[in-house]
């Protein structure tokens, strides 16, 4: 019932595969972005199975591991432009880091717990629709639930000029955690302003840890 509980919110499928499944630091530019993101997701499975005394004793290192082998390979900041869309544009430099920083505190410090309760879901990736010049590509992947159906999670990836690949966007059932996140903050952005909106997810953040 646990499993199935954090399985019901979509946010949270989202942020569950996303942290699971993302590429290596450093590995070749040649290697295709579904070999990296499998290969990530045995690294991520293993520190976690490996940890599990050391993070019950300090719930702060499931962080750093998230933090270590995850989140240099998101694209945060692109994500964030295209999550506060026009807003974006009309934001300060200052605004635009603020926004980077919580929105990407607010992704991990909410779904750690879930991930680390988590890890064992067993994922499969599905063949891997792209030429091999291709600079933006679709890795599909299914996640098999314990009540016996698949959710389909599809990552968006682009090749950056280094040969890196990053993650901008997940799809999870056709539902992208861009544009979700992009309605709800719009909103309130017209609402309270930029500011307020800042200000809110710092605050959360900051329960989020404490907690």
């Amino acid at each position: 019932m646990k499993r199935m509980r954090f399985w019901l919110g979509a946010g949270r499928v989202v942020l569950l595969s996303m942290l699971l499944c993302l590429p290596l630091p450093l590995m070749a530019a040649e290697q295709s972005p579904q070999a990296l993101v499998i290969e990530t997701t045995n690294r991520i499975i293993k520190a976690l199975q490996a940890e599990q005394a050391q993070i019950k004793k300090n719930p702060a290192r499931l962080y750093e591991i998230v933090d270590e082998i995850v989140l240099p390979h998101f694209d945060f900041r692109r994500m964030s432009s295209w999550v506060l869309g026009k807003h974006w544009r009309k934001a300060s430099p200052v605004e635009r880091e603020q926004f980077v920083k919580e929105f990407r505190a607010l992704l991990v410090r909410t779904y750690a717990a879930a991930l680390n309760d988590n890890y064992d879901q067993k994922i499969d990736f599905l063949p891997l629709r792209a030429k091999k010049e291709a600079t933006e590509v679709t890795v599909r992947t299914e996640v098999q639930l314990d009540a016996g159906f698949p959710i389909p999670i599809n990552y968006r990836m682009y090749r950056t000029e280094e040969g890196e690949w990053l993650v901008f966007d997940v799809n999870v059932d056709s539902v992208s955690l861009v544009t979700n996140y992009r309605s709800s903050f719009s909103k309130e952005i017209r609402q309270g302003g930029l500011p307020k909106l800042i200000a809110r997810l710092s605050a959360r953040n900051q329960r989020l840890t404490r907690d």
